[in-house]
């Protein structure tokens, strides 16, 4: 097949039916009676709640939102929203309280103040890599971000030990809100719906035991791009549409490229098409108006992440 931006075009509807029909038999499979869907305010969980609905019925799906002490209240508005418009059951509880418990917020605050000694919890913080044209070749180094006044934003490189302490102890998030999906799996007898996408699956991005785990993946097999058609015509709102893909995690405003894919969503879900399609760095990069070059550092990106995610994936080993 030549390479195209219109490589990714399916029929939403079909899709979204066959999808449904999967999930159906995914949920009987596995003797549960309906899903749960922990609901981000974002497209990717608002899609697999709408496909739910759709397999299921709205009585056989609960929604779950979970926000903390650095989520957008937006993202609990968006996820409220979501629930009526699907007409499901939903349960909202603030998982800070957990996370102070378990040292979550110390421990990323200690991690912060070793590279940036005048923090304040007051100020607003993220982690990012740097952009394509601000790092050297081959190599992701974690940043800093810390905005010490409105504005003025100050940023600093990441060494690994504080960087991996800061990611450490952010896992708790997902992980704590994985324990309460189960929670309430547990007492329906119901199946946790994942929701990473394509991109997220293939790439890691998501925790092992928290966000990654799960008793079925419904959207794992879509790029994002075909996400959004697919959410489109399971009914999702348009404000949730609308919104940018957010990791929501960190107290400063923070969008999953910045953080992890470094290109828009819609380039790199063809690139990963391309890559996986044996299409050469020349012809992608004249299709999509980028230089062989450029092509070249996210193909190299493309298969590094994904040795780092084969441990993300690695089932537990049994040595007997």
């Amino acid at each position: 097949m030549r390479f195209s931006p219109d490589v990714l075009d399916i029929d939403a509807r079909a899709e979204a039916d066959r999808i449904s029909g999967r999930l159906r038999e995914a949920v009987s499979r596995l003797r549960r009676r309906g899903v749960v869907v922990a609901l981000s305010g974002g497209v990717d969980s608002a899609c697999v709640a709408a496909l739910s609905v759709r397999a299921l019925g709205p009585d056989r799906v609960l929604g779950l939102i979970l926000p903390e002490r650095d989520s957008s209240p937006e993202s609990a508005r968006l996820a409220e929203e979501l629930c009526a418009r699907l007409g499901i059951e939903r349960r909202r509880q603030d998982i800070a309280p957990v996370l102070e418990a378990v040292g979550c917020y110390a421990a990323r605050e200690a991690a912060v103040r070793s590279v940036f000694p005048g923090f304040l919890p007051s100020m607003p913080w993220k982690i990012v890599l740097p952009g394509r044209r601000d790092r050297r070749d081959g190599i992701n180094v974690l940043q800093l971000v810390v905005e010490v006044a409105a504005g003025d934003e100050r940023r600093v490189r990441l060494p690994p030990e504080a960087a991996l302490a800061i990611v450490a102890a952010t896992n708790f998030k997902q992980r704590t809100r994985k324990m309460i999906e189960y929670h309430h799996a547990d007492r329906r007898v119901f199946a946790v719906a994942g929701t990473p996408n394509r991109l997220e699956y293939d790439q890691g991005f998501f925790v092992k035991l928290g966000d990654g785990a799960a008793d079925v993946k419904p959207i794992a097999h879509l790029y994002k791009t075909q996400v959004y058609a697919v959410a489109r015509e399971a009914g999702v709102p348009d404000a949730i549409l609308r919104r940018p893909p957010t990791t929501d995690t960190y107290s400063l405003s923070q969008s999953q490229e910045d953080f992890f894919f470094q290109l828009p969503y819609h380039e790199l879900d063809l690139l990963l098409w391309a890559r996986d399609h044996a299409v050469s760095a020349a012809e992608a990069a004249s299709a999509l108006g980028r230089t062989e070059r450029e092509v070249e550092r996210v193909y190299a990106d493309i298969d590094q992440k994904r040795r780092v995610a084969e441990y993300l994936h690695a089932p537990p080993v049994v040595l007997e």
